[in-house]
């Protein structure tokens, strides 16, 4: 570009009249040309810094719309991690609170069962010590090694007194677990079996405590309220009464 202007300008000068044939013989020309060449270099020089202050303005432009983007991403990405945070604390609350309740659950059976069993209910040696075998796997947390019990107990004494027990603790070790599918259907082995025993209510309640723990808060609400309906007398309906209020 910058032979271009400086041929440009040397061709004006020529066509000026009179000049061009004492181009090399006249001093004044000379110095005319050499302010020329002057002239086009500063015009040079001036254009392209006004195109380099144009390069930059345009390199800072793309930068300060990549930086804007850039914190719009880290802010939905702020957004995403708070409610995921949120998620976790949430679920591991309701675990806390489920846990807390099944241990509470465990503790009133075995003061009901040291208390108030007429001897002559009292299942035979034999059964009572495979299921306190299998409930105590429960109690130290062998899940997978308590449902194998539980299980083969059933096999074994399915016309016990004990076998609602043992399947509604086979319900428990699956959620436990966190395996709520498998802990609703083992519950509803209890109700579907013995429908009128003791333990039907607090298998319905856990069936709530699962369907809760899965998100499933309506069928949650709709099973507590079952509970309190049909089984109005049991702690069972005391515990699912104070749920509903939350």
């Amino acid at each position: 570009m910058r032979r271009q202007v400086i041929a440009a300008a040397l061709a004006a000068f020529l066509s000026l009249p009179g000049l061009a044939y004492a181009l090399f013989d006249d001093d004044v020309a000379r110095a005319r040309i050499e302010e020329l060449h002057k002239q086009v270099e500063a015009t040079s020089k001036l254009f392209e810094e006004r195109l380099s202050k144009l390069e930059d303005r345009r390199a800072l432009i793309d930068l300060a719309s990549q930086i804007e983007a850039l914190r719009s991403d880290i802010a939905r990405m702020r957004g995403q991690l708070e409610v995921l945070q949120n998620q976790v604390e949430t679920a591991d609350k309701r675990s806390k609170d489920l846990y807390v309740d099944i241990d509470t659950r465990l503790r009133k059976l075995e003061q009901v069962k040291e208390a108030a069993t007429p001897p002559a209910d009292t299942p035979p040696p034999a059964e009572t010590k495979a299921y306190e075998a299998a409930l105590n796997q429960f109690k130290l947390g062998n899940y997978p090694l308590a449902i194998s019990a539980f299980q083969g107990f059933l096999v074994t004494y399915p016309t016990s007194k004990l076998a609602p027990s043992a399947q509604y603790w086979i319900g428990n070790a699956y959620f436990a677990q966190r395996d709520y599918k498998q802990a609703i259907g083992a519950q509803q082995k209890v109700l579907s079996a013995w429908p009128e025993d003791a333990k039907a209510a607090d298998a319905m309640l856990n069936i709530a405590s699962a369907q809760d723990a899965m998100g499933d808060r309506r069928g949650a609400q709709k099973t507590l309220e079952a509970v309190v309906a049909k089984y109005p007398d049991s702690p069972a309906a005391a515990s699912a009464k104070q749920r509903l209020k939350r």
